[in-house]
């Protein structure tokens, strides 16, 4: 048996996506057989795993890998991973190239994926949540979790726009956010109720106050410009007259250097607004959408599903750590069980040993060239190149020529 297969990955042409190759997923994409890229196309992401949306293949054949894992589950997981999963590969790896703003959403939790599903299985298509992270690739904008209460009271003083369309719950709002210490409960309670107003605004209201607000601030400077006036002229231009636009006024502006990463746990508001990221979640496909898109909108699941936590940019990120005694790899590990992301980065001539892990693997190299030694097989690495690992096998990642990026996704049960 190998101890590594060569994937080829499924991409799809949302239209969020980056056109042709200014796209990573599409640069990715390229690697695999028969395909070309179109640079008039859209290329948004980059799947990486089993699930039926987008399944991955052995290289070079139409095996898919979900029937690899299916042949022998404890050979291709880890009997520890079958027992506390079960069958299928607890992750789902992607590559996302973000030119347009995708949705306000958040996902459910266990418990309420599993009652969608039961209800409207046509919508929601699997009972599983969906936690997940994002490690930015390029420079990258997204939206993740309630700002503190207090930055957002202020935009209700500054904003006459934004409190319009929540005028009814506004002076309560700002009586609790002028607390500065306790009632976390009734602030969560306010902030729920000053969301749901906004989220159910007439669209009318919505673009009357939108098209005041447009007149009123100046366009911002450039792609990654994220002060509030900027990002509404962007978002507007893309979503023209949705509500989804005045979340800026209440959701935290994350503006993330390529290794920098955050989480997005159930039942969390977040959005990607402009970048590439690699992002793992567990195998679901479940989104619950509200804003800033041309999708279902689940509003009254939305504002009912969310925790209501709130708190800086800075709380949202997560820090990776040295990788066992690794020298050159760092891990992502969020505080769930599904998955974990390692970063391998290897400097011309440098290689990386990875001890057996328990547990099964997904690498892709973003950058550089070099080797994947597994066993006695030596592989090829090159950007957009995905191998699976089966459990237990010993790695060696070797740069040939220049440096070397490579991210592993892997579940640690």
């Amino acid at each position: 048996m190998p101890a590594a297969i060569r994937l080829s990955c499924n991409v799809n042409n949302y239209h969020w996506g980056k056109h042709g190759l200014s796209s990573k997923a599409a640069q990715f994409a390229a690697t695999n057989p028969g395909v070309a890229i179109d640079e008039q196309q859209t290329y948004a992401e980059l799947w990486m795993g089993t699930h039926p949306s987008g399944p991955s293949k052995v290289f070079g054949t139409d095996t898919n890998l979900s029937a690899i894992v299916d042949e022998d589950p404890a050979r291709a997981l880890s009997a520890q991973v079958v027992q506390k999963f079960g069958t299928q590969l607890p992750f789902l790896f992607k590559v996302l190239s973000i030119e347009r703003a995708l949705s306000i959403q958040a996902h459910p939790n266990k418990k309420l994926a599993q009652r969608l599903h039961a209800e409207r299985p046509n919508i929601y298509k699997d009972p599983n949540h969906k936690p997940e992270m994002s490690i930015a690739l390029t420079d990258f904008i997204g939206m993740s979790g309630f700002r503190p209460l207090s930055e957002i009271s202020q935009f209700l003083d500054e904003y006459p726009e934004f409190r319009q369309l929540v005028a009814n719950s506004a002076d309560g709002f700002q009586r609790v956010a002028a607390q500065q210490e306790g009632l976390v409960e009734e602030k969560k309670t306010q902030l729920r109720a000053l969301f749901g107003e906004l989220m159910n605004a007439k669209p009318e209201d919505v673009r009357t106050q939108l098209d005041a607000l447009l007149a009123r601030v100046q366009k911002g400077q450039g792609d990654l410009d994220i002060s509030v006036p900027a990002l509404v002229h962007r978002l507007n231009a893309e979503y023209p007259g949705d509500v989804g636009v005045f979340c800026v006024f209440v959701l935290n502006i994350l503006k993330l250097a390529p290794g920098d990463a955050f989480f997005m746990g159930p039942n969390d508001p977040h959005a990607y607004v402009f970048g590439d990221c690699v992002e793992c979640m567990a195998t679901s496909d479940n989104v619950v959408r509200a804003g800033l898109t041309p999708k279902l909108r689940d509003v009254p699941v939305l504002v009912d599903m969310l925790t209501y936590d709130f708190g800086t940019p800075e709380g949202k990120l997560l820090r990776p750590v040295r990788f066992m005694d690794s020298k050159h790899s760092l891990i992502y590990d969020p505080p769930i069980d599904e998955f974990s992301v390692v970063r391998t980065a290897l400097q011309k001539d440098q290689s990386e040993v990875v001890e057996p892990l328990d547990g099964p693997q997904i690498l892709l190299v973003t950058e550089g060239r070099g080797r994947l030694v597994a066993g006695e097989e030596s592989h090829e690495l090159s950007p957009g190149f995905v191998y699976f690992v089966f459990p237990g096998s010993r790695l060696s990642i070797e740069a040939e020529g220049d440096s070397l990026v490579a991210y592993t996704a892997v579940c640690l049960a």
